[in-house]
């Protein structure tokens, strides 16, 4: 293989890695092996970072007062639904049932009391030995002290109830962003112990004002890798799902769906590139390219190799910003004995 065409194969197998289809290229502007230099409208791709977000992020709050006994999370930590987070304690409940507890004993011996002595009037009065009236009210007295027993047994439950209300369960599966307190810690009904950011994400992206009529929800965008890196296989394709009709501090917010985002921390920054209009350049196939001496050439059907100085490179080809004009055919660079 000649150093021309290993360089257009490079250059070639560089675009392949961002991403860029081959079969694109051969097609629009090819008249078998030559290609007619002309101006087509591209989109105007801006730069912008955009940062993970959670869709919504819920609050794992706590249902009594007390003291924080048991913290089982930190920050980063996933969680499924129902998962204890914490565990709140209140002295005052444990007293309480022990009480309800000590009370329930003895309404249970005054019952025992209370049975002893209807099934005595009973048989007294089976044989005439007492009247009706002192077994109907021996009878009452055990009904009244079988309610007794029975509120208590319900007011000891309620204790109970109370005493498991203490554990705080992730009300979704996620991952814990924030833990906002420690073990020991003194806490009021309704306060937040942990925020839990659900696992389903997406790209916040905020861009100038001057850019908002550009962008629709639907839109497609290019979404690059962590930092300034571009993904193996080439930059990922997301969707503009939503717009935001406010701005903030003179910004569009926007929000984008992109695959692939569970590994990510909540809050990390990732470049996207988005449409904001378009314009004109002339694109050509890497095909028609090759490369000596780190300066890229382009060779006229006539023969003349020229310079030519390169841009981006898209699905239409590769953008050259001078040393062509429009109306010249290109011939595939010529393989070097």
């Amino acid at each position: 293989m000649n150093f021309n065409a290993n360089a257009a194969l490079v250059l070639a197998a560089g675009i392949m890695a961002l991403g860029v289809p081959a079969a694109v290229f051969g097609a629009e502007g090819q008249v078998g092996g030559t290609f007619a230099v002309a101006v087509t409208a591209v989109d105007d791709l801006k730069a912008v970072f955009a940062t993970v977000e959670s869709v919504d992020t819920v609050s794992a709050r706590t249902r009594i007062g007390g003291t924080v006994s048991g913290l089982v999370v930190d920050e980063g930590t996933r969680v499924e639904a129902g998962q204890l987070i914490a565990r709140i304690e209140d002295p005052k409940l444990r007293l309480r049932r022990a009480g309800v507890e000590a009370r329930i004993g003895s309404i249970q011996s005054q019952r025992k009391l209370a049975a002893i002595a209807l099934d005595r009037v009973a048989k007294l009065r089976r044989t005439g030995a007492a009247s009706q009236a002192r077994l109907d009210e021996a009878r009452t007295d055990l009904e009244v002290v079988d309610r007794n027993l029975a509120a208590m047994t319900a007011e000891r439950d309620l204790i109970i109830e109370e005493q498991a209300e203490g554990a705080v369960a992730a009300p979704t599966a996620g991952r814990v962003l924030k833990v906002r307190v420690t073990g020991g810690a003194v806490v009021l009904p309704g306060e937040t112990v942990a925020l839990i950011a659900t696992e389903t994400y997406i790209l916040r992206m905020r861009i100038p004002e001057r850019h908002a009529r550009f962008i629709r929800a639907g839109d497609e965008v290019r979404v690059g890798g962590r930092g300034l890196e571009t993904p193996r296989g080439g930059m990922r394709k997301g969707r503009i799902r939503q717009v935001y009709p406010k701005l903030n501090q003179g910004r569009v917010v926007a929000d984008i769906d992109v695959a692939g985002l569970g590994d990510f921390f909540v809050g990390e920054r990732i470049p996207v590139y988005v449409a904001t209009g378009t314009r004109r350049v002339i694109r050509v196939p890497p095909a028609f390219l090759s490369q000596r001496y780190g300066l890229t050439y382009a060779r006229l059907d006539d023969g003349t190799e020229v310079v030519v100085q390169t841009g981006r490179t898209g699905d239409g080809g590769v953008e050259v910003l001078s040393g062509l004009m429009v109306g010249d055919v290109l011939a595939r660079p010529e393989p070097t004995p």
